[in-house]
């Protein structure tokens, strides 16, 4: 498998965790070890490990941040009111655009569009891409700040 594919592989599993987390009230780390705790005995379910543990834990520690980027970036709309798979989605990709050096602006905005075109509605590829476009403005100061730290 190429490293683009298990990359997006491990954030479509990233989106399932955000998602199921919030459906239950549940914070998402504590998903991930339940399912580390469970691997441990039935290895069916696939290994918690690698990008995707990373997605979930910096996605669950700037959790408030992350909201606030996303809500000041939604024209006509409240974030509550998004579908859930929307919000897990834009979550992942605020995170990756503010705070993964390592993955290229376009790439981030190029694979929250084809997650949505694979999990979401029809419109959701578009609007995703709309709000993430206007994120990805502010995305090189940020990581440029946080490099400097």
């Amino acid at each position: 498998m190429s490293e683009a594919k298990g990359r997006h592989r491990m954030r479509g599993r990233a989106v399932d965790i955000l998602f199921e987390a919030e459906a239950k009230e549940v914070p998402a780390p504590q998903l991930v070890k339940e399912r580390r705790d469970w691997f441990a005995e039935h290895d069916a379910v696939g290994e918690m490990t690698g990008y995707t543990v990373t997605l979930v834990e910096g996605v669950s520690a700037d959790a408030a941040q992350i909201d606030a980027v996303i809500t000041s970036h939604l024209e006509n709309w409240k974030l509550h009111r998004l579908p859930a798979v929307d919000r897990a989605i834009l979550r992942l990709s605020v995170w990756e655009l503010l705070y993964s050096n390592e993955v290229d602006i376009n790439v981030v905005i190029d694979e929250a569009v084809k997650l949505a075109k694979e999990l979401s509605t029809d419109e959701s590829p578009a609007f995703i891409n709309g709000v993430l476009g206007r994120v990805a403005e502010l995305a090189p100061q940020v990581r440029a700040a946080a490099s400097a730290e």
